[in-house]
């Protein structure tokens, strides 16, 4: 793997916070403003796969295939209709990795093992990492191989249940795994401003977690949510739209922090 290569975990095991609609939509943002980048689609659902046009009997090498050592990235990527996004799609077939795999001493590695035997000269500048919404060995094999992890949370009352526990995960994923492994940040998603406890929600995440919390806060957005049945992010198809913004200014802020964190 190219070490100019920043590989971005997207991880919280709560579903229904936005997850794969900013793994989308921050790696359509990525490749607007000039980066190469490449989605890995570790979520047996696949909606990532779906949100981006790849249709499901297309998807002929998937990450099962590179987690089994089937496969290489190179030959599981695929292209998308966004320029400069490239997609390995997921299958049905990674709802039973954790029991193929769970005997073998590289369990937990095997993704960063297919990142580093492949790709030498990656010309991807990003990768993210979509995962599904558990702390499972998928998970765990996603923030082994990544630099560091971005977890959305959603501005609703129990936002900040589970946060703890993601956070011991990492904890334990760095001593025993991947000692380089960082917050990226947290960004918080589905935001109503007509909604006082939403506010109350974005005060006390900042409060609790300081400046790893994104200034940029991802609205709640009708056109946001309706994208993915077409097929394809936001950004492509209402770019004017308040969430669609919101997206790109997210991913300014991740380009900012990957680089004080390259510099630091």
């Amino acid at each position: 793997m190219n070490s100019q290569t920043r590989i971005i975990t997207i991880a919280n095991q709560k579903g229904g916070v936005g997850k794969t609609t900013t793994a989308i939509n921050l790696a359509t943002a990525l490749a607007a403003i000039g980066e190469t980048v490449l989605i890995v689609d570790l979520d047996p659902q696949g909606n990532a796969s779906t949100g981006l046009g790849i249709d499901r009997k297309n998807r002929t090498i998937s990450s099962y295939d590179v987690l089994m050592q089937a496969a290489s990235v190179e030959e599981a990527a695929v292209p998308t209709a966004v320029p400069n996004l490239s997609l390995i799609p997921s299958t049905l077939d990674l709802l039973g990795v954790e029991m193929e795999i769970s005997n073998a001493s590289d369990r937990a590695t095997r993704l960063r093992k297919a990142f580093r035997g492949g790709v030498k000269a990656s010309p991807f500048t990003y990768i993210l990492i979509d995962c599904p919404p558990s702390l499972n060995l998928l998970t765990m094999n996603a923030m082994a191989a990544a630099d560091s992890v971005l977890v959305p949370l959603q501005c609703e009352f129990f936002a900040l249940e589970g946060l703890s526990q993601l956070l011991e995960t990492v904890n334990q994923v760095r001593t025993a795994l991947n000692p380089n492994l960082t917050i990226q940040g947290i960004v918080l998603t589905m935001f109503d401003g007509r909604n006082n406890l939403a506010t109350q929600v974005v005060d006390d995440v900042r409060s609790f977690m300081g400046d790893k919390v994104y200034r940029t806060v991802i609205p709640r957005n009708v056109r946001v949510s309706e994208a993915p049945s077409y097929g394809i992010p936001a950004i492509l198809y209402d770019l004017k739209c308040a969430g669609s913004q919101a997206y790109l200014q997210l991913a300014s802020e991740v380009i900012q922090r990957e680089r004080h964190l390259r510099a630091a």
